[in-house]
């Protein structure tokens, strides 16, 4: 037999069990939302801006030296895809998700018809070369050069929100590496200063690799990838436009950098459409 007295304190224990654990099934389910927000890029605005730290003034120093001596025939400049490879070497004939980002050489086509060709060649290699280490400076891989284009991509399978907050950061990075390291020294050597042109977007990408050997290229094919090089064409000099799936995952603070573009105004031939909507898929352009 128990007295009344003992059957509250009973009962208040119970109840105060009964508490600790709901409690601790709501931090738990808290913690597990959570981890499953910032998996699936949708931590909603509280986030904080997640930026891959890069210096800047290092990047820009770095880019001075290497032209200073590339220009002086005291540096050979070397391409290298085989990280983009390996990447994708263990995705082939799947789809991911990817940032894909495309820098143009802005009038490369009369540069081709009025220089001579080793300063053409040297100018080149130099864009393609300091773009790159833009690129993976911001944890990002160069897929490949085409032509006067350099197209690179951001994985964003664990963090979309990440990955298209770094491509936008890498981007500037660029505009601010070509102005202020690259075209101070092709002005002392008397060559014509160089302008970039921007376009990201993001999506699903299917990984093809041409070819049964291991070494054999492997590439994206997506519909992304079309939308970031027409918007290549369509984007001004030094300027950099994205798609509005990239904008949508954008941290608030970099949101109010960018404006909607009025594609009817701009774009006569814009048909690319939002494939959840249907309606015409906005751009958005860095003020």
């Amino acid at each position: 037999m128990h007295s009344v007295g003992e059957k509250s304190k009973n009962d208040n224990m119970s109840n105060e069990d009964g508490k600790n654990n709901l409690n601790k099934q709501s931090a738990a389910i808290n913690s597990t939302r959570d981890m499953i927000l910032a998996s699936n890029g949708s931590s909603g605005n509280s986030r904080k801006p997640q930026q891959v730290t890069v210096d800047t003034e290092t990047l820009v120093a770095q880019t001075q030296d290497r032209m200073w001596r590339a220009l002086k025939r005291r540096y050979q400049y070397d391409a290298n895809l085989e990280p983009a490879q390996a990447f994708l070497l263990n995705h082939i004939n799947s789809k991911i998700p990817l940032v894909i980002l495309y820098v143009d050489l802005v009038g490369s086509t009369n540069m081709s018809m009025t220089l001579p060709i080793d300063k053409l060649v040297s100018i080149i290699r130099a864009f393609t070369y300091e773009m790159s280490s833009v690129i993976q400076s911001h944890k990002g891989y160069v897929l490949k050069y085409v032509g006067d284009a350099v197209i690179a991509f951001f994985p964003s399978s664990i963090n979309k929100l990440l990955a298209c907050d770094n491509a936008v950061y890498c981007a500037q990075s660029m505009i601010t590496v070509v102005r202020n390291g690259i075209n101070p020294i092709l002005n002392q050597y008397d060559y014509p200063e160089l302008s970039i042109k921007i376009a990201i977007d993001e999506g699903e990408n299917t990984i093809v690799q041409y070819g049964h050997h291991k070494s054999s290229l492997i590439d994206i094919l997506s519909y992304c990838m079309s939308i970031a090089a027409k918007i290549t064409t369509i984007t001004e000099p030094d300027r950099i436009t994205i798609g509005e799936d990239v904008y949508n995952l954008l941290h608030p603070a970099l949101k109010t950098r960018f404006k909607m573009i009025s594609l009817k105004d701009r774009i006569q031939d814009w048909k690319y459409t939002n494939r959840q909507t249907g309606q015409l898929y906005n751009l958005y352009l860095m003020e």
